[in-house]
């Protein structure tokens, strides 16, 4: 792919273009939906960047970048699909699929037996890595949201970026605790209230 403009002026008037061409309003629900993929994606490359520069543990370093570099290549993937409509897809069309959510499950199997038990809910921050994990997460949940609205709106498309999407806030939500120890960074819980006043 090589891409010799940036700027098209189709968006002056509130307008944008699809994978296969089709012009459709900056706000359609298909929009909306890889834009967020696409925001999700970006806090993931902070994530990446405060990680590299963290100074903990080269292995730890080095594991979490290399799944996130993974995660990022896959929500283009998954951005690219929502973008194309059904009967725009090309044979050869890199997609997420049933491997990629696997993937994500093994990752979080694994994470989740260093950190141990959740004894309460967890309160965003602590530290760069972690606080951005957790926006992350929250991102990812709108991106469900989002493609949920899709779905609706347009029953033919795939669900699998749905699937993959769900899986992945799970996911951040455990290497956030996990890259919270593995870092050093503390993990903040929720008290629970004493009293009701």
């Amino acid at each position: 792919m090589r891409i010799t403009r940036v700027y098209t002026k189709t968006g002056d008037k509130g307008q944008t273009r699809l994978v296969g061409g089709q012009q459709v309003a900056k706000d359609h629900v298909r929009i909306a939906s890889y834009g967020t993929t696409d925001e999700l994606n970006a806090i993931l490359g902070i994530v990446r960047w405060h990680n590299r520069e963290s100074g903990a543990d080269a292995a730890a370093v080095a594991r979490i970048d290399g799944m996130l570099h993974r995660v990022q290549n896959d929500l283009f993937n998954v951005g690219s699909d929502l973008a194309t409509l059904p009967g725009d897809r090309w044979a050869g069309m890199i997609r997420v699929g049933e491997a990629d959510v696997t993937r994500l499950e093994e990752w979080i199997d694994a994470l989740n037996e260093d950190v141990g038990p959740l004894r309460e809910f967890i309160l965003p921050g602590g530290g760069p890595v972690g606080a951005f994990l957790h926006q992350a997460r929250t991102v990812c949940r709108r991106a469900e949201r989002e493609v949920v609205a899709l779905l609706r709106a347009e029953p033919d498309t795939d669900a699998m970026p749905m699937k993959y999407l769900n899986r992945l806030s799970d996911y951040l939500f455990v290497l956030g605790r996990w890259a919270a120890k593995q870092l050093g960074e503390p993990e903040f819980l929720w008290e629970r209230p004493t009293s009701a006043g």
